[in-house]
């Protein structure tokens, strides 16, 4: 069985579904520590043709406390600007009136707690995208509380049942193949190709949120983008 485990982020981008449907189950990593700088709560969606931030609220963001120990701050307020911002950049794109119900009803979720709501969001827009991986949350599996970094990360796959661990591309120096072989596991890191799609009349820009993918690309074009990666190893990396 294939596994991934990744932190929670807000509408992440393609690649993090290619991740989710390279795998049989994937952990949302909900109880490690959160990063101010980092996806959890921020991502970036396309407006007048220039990247623009799309952020999640959070109540006194701390980096000494877990993710799924924060929760959202102004909730309905929030949902309201952010869906008055989708209308603005998004009314006119190709998928808007298919998209927009969803991102709506995901963004509506009545869900305080960070790790939960963003989880929830991912695993929507999964099946959405036709992904049925199976998902659940670090904080509810509770395995190899006390263990960091490789070390919890094989407790995990073992607990899980993997044969097989896949890891974002960026994660390559912090695995040891040797050290997954002796556990029984493979190890593999997930390469995505190039990818482009039509965003209206202007330049394209990469690594936007999923959001910016659903409005301009048909369920079937996600589909067939979602196929565009490869399963390498840090071996064949020299």
């Amino acid at each position: 069985m294939n596994v991934a485990i990744m932190q929670p982020y807000f509408f992440p981008y393609i690649g993090y579904f290619q991740l989710i449907h390279a795998v049989d189950t994937f952990v949302v990593y909900d109880d490690v520590h959160f990063i101010k700088k980092g996806w959890i709560h921020r991502n970036r969606i396309l407006l007048d043709g220039n990247p623009h931030p799309f952020v999640l609220s959070v109540q006194k963001m701390s980096q000494n406390r877990l993710i799924c120990e924060h929760e959202r701050a102004h909730p309905d307020e929030v949902a309201e600007q952010q869906l008055k911002l989708l209308r603005h950049a998004y009314q006119k794109a190709s998928q808007f009136e298919q998209v927009f119900p969803l991102l709506e009803r995901v963004i509506r979720n009545p869900e305080l707690n960070v790790g939960k709501y963003v989880a929830s969001g991912i695993e929507e827009v999964a099946r959405y995208l036709g992904i049925s991986t199976k998902m659940v949350l670090s904080s509810e599996l509770c395995a190899g509380i006390g263990l960091k970094g490789q070390a919890r990360i094989l407790h995990m796959c073992q607990r899980l049942g993997a044969s097989h661990y896949v890891n974002a591309i960026n994660g390559m120096d912090l695995y040891d193949t040797d050290v997954f072989e002796r556990a029984g596991l493979d190890l593999s890191f997930i390469e995505t190709q190039p990818i482009t799609y039509h965003q209206g009349p202007f330049p394209f820009q990469a690594n936007l949120s999923i959001i910016d993918v659903m409005m301009n690309c048909s369920k079937q074009e996600i589909q067939l983008i979602l196929e565009r990666y490869a399963l390498v190893s840090n071996r064949q990396v020299t």
